[in-house]
């Protein structure tokens, strides 16, 4: 949790400096994330909705590729074609995202059933926020999985506003998670910034799933501190005294106070820890920032076996334009013929 908050922070400073080009943080939704995704097996799925890359990290997801992604450099193994802040792992079973809203949900569904009829014993951790629950992807995601009782569970991260939109105009429903009934499936009302319910929640959730019981719906009620990403200014939608009630539940505090009860965190451990982390984000920060730029031809690589001669036609007549009128990107050479 901690090292996603110190990784937030350094991200949304170089995205204000100009150095990437987009952030969405996760600030006051670490144990949403975190401990829900600490109850996943490895080989279990994670499908994301957008600020999960802290359950990558988690997960197994190196941090030189998490920083590489999001300069899109010659390290990214997106090549580029994603905008940053779009992570995928493949040694950790952590699919690409995408920025349109609730396409993940039927997508991991489907995945869920494959592994179902398979005989796998994988379950699918679906991610998605509250706005998510008005995309016609939550709707035909839920109905095919309760229908099949697909292994997989359905975690909505309510963070109070789908961009400007609060979670109270989002829906009638008593709650998000009543909404599984219409499923056939259980749903369950979690505090997000409880990272131990979190955990035990989702935990009792993918274990459901694996036994055959069918899908749930888990929503952990968190508040999301700062912008829907860095274009967004909330100031303009919600009041600066919600947004301090909320601080007053931060869950990184919250759950620092329980291990310090416990003894299982030290006086002056937190900081250390964090001077540490701080320490190792930078120093990677400083090796992708010196990393070359993609190369300019991955634009046509990997659609086919071979690069066919008419995507090698429009690439060298891009490289000839960029050497007449200039590019902010050197070129690196035209393909033969």
């Amino acid at each position: 949790m901690l090292r996603l908050r110190c990784l937030d922070e350094r991200m949304l400073k170089l995205q204000r400096a100009g150095r990437v080009g987009f952030v969405g943080t996760a600030r006051g939704l670490e144990a949403a994330i975190c401990a829900s995704a600490a109850a996943l097996e490895p080989q279990d799925w994670l499908w994301s909705g957008l600020r999960e890359g802290g359950a990558a990290l988690l997960r197994g997801l190196p941090l030189a590729e998490y920083i590489a992604q999001m300069y899109c450099n010659s390290n990214d193994t997106a090549k580029g074609r994603q905008m940053c802040n779009h992570f995928q792992h493949k040694a950790s079973h952590y699919p690409s995202w995408s920025s349109v809203i609730g396409t993940q949900i039927p997508q991991g569904v489907g995945a869920a059933w494959a592994a179902k009829q398979r005989g796998s014993k994988e379950v699918h951790a679906i991610y998605f926020g509250d706005g998510a629950t008005s995309s016609n992807g939550f709707h035909s995601g839920l109905n095919f999985a309760g229908l099949w009782r697909a292994p997989c569970v359905f975690v909505c991260i309510d963070n109070g506003w789908a961009i400007s939109v609060p979670s109270a105009a989002q829906t009638a429903a008593k709650s998000f998670a009543a909404k599984a009934s219409a499923y056939g499936m259980s749903g369950v009302d979690v505090d997000g910034n409880d990272a131990v319910a979190c955990y035990g929640a989702t935990r009792a959730a993918i274990d459901a799933a694996r036994a055959g019981k069918g899908p749930t719906l888990v929503v952990l009620k968190s508040y999301r501190m700062l912008g829907h990403s860095s274009s967004d200014d909330p100031s303009k939608y919600r009041s600066q005294d919600e947004v301090d009630a909320w601080a007053r539940k931060d869950p990184i505090e919250r759950f620092a106070s329980q291990l310090e009860r416990s003894g299982a965190l030290k006086t002056g451990e937190r900081a250390a820890l964090e001077a540490r982390l701080f320490d190792e984000i930078d120093a990677e920060i400083h090796r992708q920032e010196a990393a070359p730029p993609m190369a300019l031809r991955t634009l046509v690589e990997d659609v086919y076996a071979e690069v066919p001669r008419h995507l090698r036609l429009q690439y060298n007549a891009f490289i000839e334009v960029a050497q007449r009128l200039g590019h902010a990107q050197k070129g690196d050479g035209a393909f033969p013929l």
